[in-house]
């Protein structure tokens, strides 16, 4: 089970993370979303258990606790939807380009 984490102290790190939440299961992975260009925590991230129970449980008991000195926001992550994921170009008529 895959849960989002929010509302994160950007100072809290993955092993800090991967601690608080092994207390309540396998932790499979934590990733914490970083801005591409800075490289600074976003303040939110994902961590993975073996098992939908671990992360059930890691949400009730984590929703809204205290950690870092902010009061965490844990539920289970959506999954990604398809073609979600950067911008680029859109073509098409508009913004000059082509026309004389």
């Amino acid at each position: 089970m895959r849960l989002y984490v929010g509302n994160l102290n950007y100072s809290t790190t993955e092993d800090e993370l991967r601690e608080v939440f092994g207390a309540y299961g396998e932790v499979v992975s934590v990733t914490l979303i970083r801005d591409r260009e800075t490289g600074r925590a976003k303040g939110f991230g994902f961590v993975e258990f073996s098992s939908d129970d671990a992360g059930h449980q890691a949400i009730e008991a984590l929703d809204g606790k205290q950690v870092g000195g902010r009061a965490l926001k844990v539920n289970e992550a959506r999954p990604r939807e398809a073609g979600s994921g950067g911008g680029g170009f859109r073509g098409g008529r508009g913004g000059g380009f082509g026309r004389r």
